[in-house]
């Protein structure tokens, strides 16, 4: 999570009641898996700012931008969510059993 992503998420101090936050922790912008500890941390710092149950690990954007822009391979994406379950996987591990 970049300064300007921990700036807007600092500003508040929970999510509105019934409200879930579903930050983007990995990206579409390149072929690189982010490795799963990347992925925990980002999403730890999330919850540490709006609560654990109220966080949900999430994609920046979809992995086919548009037409003129070559599609994110199938493979790619795919290793992308896997680095995004088990990264949610440590976080929860982290937060829930400390």
């Amino acid at each position: 999570m970049g300064r300007t992503e921990q700036h807007r998420a600092s500003q508040r101090d929970k999510v509105s009641d019934g409200k879930i936050l579903i930050p983007g922790v990995i990206t579409h912008h390149t072929t690189t898996v982010e490795h799963p500890r990347l992925v925990a941390q980002r999403l730890e710092r999330f919850a540490g700012i709006v609560g654990p149950e109220n966080v949900i690990g999430g994609a920046d954007c979809g992995f086919a931008q548009a037409s003129t822009i070559r599609r994110t391979h199938p493979e790619v994406a795919w290793a992308k969510f896997g680095s995004l379950v088990a990264g949610a996987q440590i976080a929860s591990q982290r937060i829930w059993d400390s």
